[in-house]
């Protein structure tokens, strides 16, 4: 070895001494925050940092809880993890309520929600992660965000929540995956720019709801007055209907959802007409109000119902009378839908029906 290649290693392995030896210490020093069922599950994520985990034990826990602080996990150990509404205070139950009296006593519990995720006007609350619990029984939401940017919700089941198992107003660039919401009133996932305001859609920012299953709810999922966002994957089975994508006549309008490789099959529970919509049986994608989105490579079968919005895929001008446009329906595969495969009774142009395996339509021709 020549004396240059010698003063060269020399060199290097000075050099990555020195770059080793003088590197500080950036890893930051996160901590597991263990609440045991009775314990406070509030104190805990009040008291949590940015990267924390609040990590619930397997068992039943009860309360409300309000997250506000960007950054953190709150996490269970599967499904086994339950978060039910506080219990009623009383003689027999006087000392579990006292136990959870600060877990329950916020604004979430107050709106009857189990868990929430909630920002200010000033700004959103960044980057929470709820997973792997169960949340059940709540009057309103099992786990319900606003103004939660970066939001992922994954393996939760919301079961038997009064109006939505997990729902969300004003949080863009959410994650949910690998959820069950089932039995829930309303929508088992539930997607919207607000509930409270007219206003036009907002964008979502890629928004991902995938590989979720979504069964015996009013309607299996739900995008309201939003933009830019991705509905994959999912299995929709047992609901009134499978997928909903809303709009209404305010601008933006609200469309540019992507609807692809989902199973919809027998949503075939009845539900009561409502204020805001007719009956509903048998739906399995309905548009209504919406422009610009894509459905495509979805297994969509036996769903039957004789409610105006009944069918496989079902394109409808809004109640408020606004029509649907430039939707483009391809590739899915149909069967067994009534009173048809495919349905477009809007009136709006520039809707496409293309390479799809189906039977029936109405009007005809459209298979």
């Amino acid at each position: 070895m020549n004396k240059c290649h010698i003063a060269y290693l020399a060199c290097t392995a000075a050099l990555l001494g020195t770059s080793l030896g003088a590197a500080p210490s950036t890893a930051a020093a996160h901590t597991v925050r263990l609440v045991k069922p009775g314990d406070s599950i509030q104190q805990a994520v009040d008291a949590a940092g940015p990267g924390d985990i609040v990590l619930l034990a397997h068992g039943v826990h009860h309360g409300s809880v309000d997250v506000t602080t960007p950054g953190i996990t709150l996490r269970g150990m599967g499904r086994g993890t339950v978060l039910r509404p506080a219990a009623a205070t009383g003689a027999s139950g006087a000392a579990e309520a006292s136990s959870v009296s600060s877990a329950s006593s916020g604004t979430c519990a107050a709106a009857g929600n189990g868990i929430c995720v909630t920002g200010t006007k000033a700004g959103s609350v960044e980057g929470v992660t709820i997973a792997s619990l169960t949340v059940t029984g709540f009057r309103k939401t099992g786990v319900y965000a606003h103004s939660a940017e970066a939001l992922t919700v994954r393996n939760v089941t919301a079961v038997g929540n009064g109006v939505w198992g997990i729902a969300t107003e004003r949080s863009p660039r959410g994650v949910f995956r690998g959820n069950t919401a089932r039995d829930n009133g309303d929508a088992g996932l539930f997607l919207a720019n607000t509930v409270t305001e007219e206003e036009g859609a907002s964008d979502a920012g890629g928004t991902v709801v995938e590989r979720n299953r979504l069964e015996g709810n009013r309607i299996g999922v739900t995008v309201r007055r939003l933009r830019d966002l991705t509905v994959a994957g999912n299995h929709l089975t047992g609901n009134c209907a499978g997928v909903f994508v809303v709009g209404d006549e305010n601008k933006p309008k609200a469309g540019r959802v992507t609807v692809r490789e989902n199973r919809i099959e027998r949503n075939n529970k009845s539900c009561p007409k409502t204020a805001r919509l007719d009956a509903l049986q048998g739906s399995g994608i309905v548009l209504t109000g919406t422009d610009d989105n894509v459905i495509t490579h979805n297994v969509i079968r036996d769903n039957a119902g004789r409610s105006p919005l009944s069918g496989g895929i079902v394109v409808f001008k809004s109640f408020v009378g606004t029509t649907s446009e430039r939707n483009r329906i391809s590739d899915n595969l149909l069967s067994g839908n009534a009173p048809a495969d495919l349905v477009n009774t809007d009136p709006g142009v520039g809707n496409t029906f293309q390479g799809n395996s189906c039977v029936s339509s109405q009007p005809a021709g459209l298979c």
